[in-house]
């Protein structure tokens, strides 16, 4: 039997032990499976509860399980569900006396989501929106997967889609009825009408993304600058943590140090570098390379100076050199003077400057509410964002090109503009994954939770 025709089975709640754990059977033999351990099917979609024995008859627990018969359930198979205690010993006997069970297997990662979305209970951008749902760290994050996970870009591409088929067939229809006198014309007109007016939306919903596939990811903020200028000390106020070793000794911090922060449901990750500077140090040197590079890809820089000291304009352009691609450094560079309490400059800073004590926590909530609002900048219309992903970014690109040129061939044949569209219908039949897009669906759901 090939594996996508056996039934599939895993542990679809938190690790044990547990209080209550889930596991959940998809597929032909699901009925069977939840007869052989429960004694008998119970009423679809009704908790009951049943002793639970394996194949030898011994009990295994006293559970509570469910029958969702297909094709009205998650899957779109058979599924049955057991909640059972979370013992390890629990679960054991339960997925051993499973597997035994005829054409039965232990599902891989994502399976159950992917056998949805193959039966069609999703496409694949609310696949994408479950995954992202599932990995959700921030409130933002959360609510940007859910609203996908709810059609809020599947619903608009499968209406632009239909639309385009229309107006294709306005089109070649026209071709068909070439030699009709004034039929072409009669077809022509609403087709390009139509078009147009697609071509507007979807580069209008491009337009207005900003950077909202990165809210996955999130913000990237580095913090660089000399050695001993307080950068552990302010990555530990940031943190509200001790996340970082804190030493008046130049050069402690020799690695790229990370910490994820939630600042009003955005997230964002706050690297600690090893001061820059010249230094015979080989390990310390690495340090300093590291610190450069990944300042480099920073989105934002924190480049921390001792308050009244003036900003290298070397240091400033090794910032703002050439990345890889010769491009210059992704981020802009905000000048943060430290340790105030010690005297010197502090009171009002010029704009993308700040005066800031670490140590103290003086001018921390300034800075911290500055960079929420370049977050919110950043991520532009994140709430109401439909493009999560680079994937469905570029595909609406090539949609959207393809429309713009159906449009400028249109003069110069119809045959041209007709495989335009065609070619605008297949990038969108892509993003909802229901042509040709087995290369992008493993890659996918190998992410997802094994259970899932």
């Amino acid at each position: 039997m090939h594996p996508r025709d056996q039934t599939i089975f895993a542990l679809s709640s938190g690790r044990a032990p547990s209080a209550i754990a889930v596991v959940r059977v998809s597929g032909s033999q699901a009925g069977p499976v939840l007869t052989t351990l429960a004694g008998k099917l119970p009423a679809p979609r009704l908790a009951s509860r049943r002793l639970l024995r394996d194949g030898a008859g011994q009990p295994i627990d006293d559970a509570v399980v469910l029958w969702f018969p297909g094709p009205a359930s998650a899957t779109g198979e058979d599924i049955a569900e057991f909640h059972v205690h979370g013992g390890r010993a629990v679960l054991a006997t339960l997925l051993a006396s499973i597997s035994v069970i005829r054409n039965t297997r232990a599902a891989e990662p994502g399976e159950f989501t992917r056998r949805a979305f193959e039966n069609g209970k999703l496409d694949l951008t609310e696949a994408e929106g479950l995954d992202d749902l599932i990995h959700a760290d921030t409130d933002r994050q959360r609510r940007q997967a859910l609203r996908q996970l709810q059609g809020l870009l599947g619903d608009r591409a499968r209406d632009w889609r239909e639309r385009i088929i229309e107006a294709s067939a306005l089109i070649e229809a026209g071709i068909d009825f070439s030699d009709e006198g004034d039929v072409p014309a009669e077809l022509m007109a609403p087709a390009v009408e139509a078009i147009k007016t697609l071509h507007d939306e979807i580069k209008n919903v491009l337009a207005a993304q900003g950077h909202s596939e990165r809210l996955r990811d999130g913000l990237v903020v580095a913090i660089a600058g000399e050695p001993n200028v307080g950068k552990s000390t302010l990555m530990n106020q940031l943190a509200r943590r001790e996340v970082a070793i804190v030493s008046p000794h130049a050069g402690t911090t020799r690695d790229v140090i990370e910490v994820q922060l939630d600042l009003d449901g955005y997230p964002v990750t706050i690297i600690d570098t090893a001061g820059i500077r010249e230094t015979d140090d080989p390990v310390e040197q690495e340090g300093v390379r590291r610190a450069r590079a990944r300042a480099e890809d920073a989105d934002l820089v924190l480049w921390l100076v001792e308050s009244g000291q003036a900003v290298d304009p070397q240091t400033m352009r090794v910032l703002r050199s050439s990345g890889k691609d010769g491009d210059r450094s992704s981020g802009p560079v905000w000048i943060i003077r430290n340790k105030i309490d010690l005297g010197g400059a502090g009171g009002a800073a010029a704009r993308g400057e700040f005066a800031i004590s670490a140590r103290e926590g003086d001018g921390i909530p300034d800075l911290v509410q500055a960079l929420v609002e370049f977050a919110a900048e950043f991520f532009g219309a994140s709430e109401g964002a439909m493009v999560t992903r680079a994937r469905q970014r570029e595909l609406l690109s090539r949609a959207l090109d393809s429309l713009r040129r159906s449009l400028e061939l249109v003069e110069e044949g119809e045959e041209l503009a007709a495989e335009e569209l065609r070619a605008a219908a297949y990038a969108l039949g892509r993003l909802l994954g229901r042509v040709d897009v087995e290369d992008v669906l493993g890659a996918i759901f190998r992410k997802f939770c094994i259970g899932k």
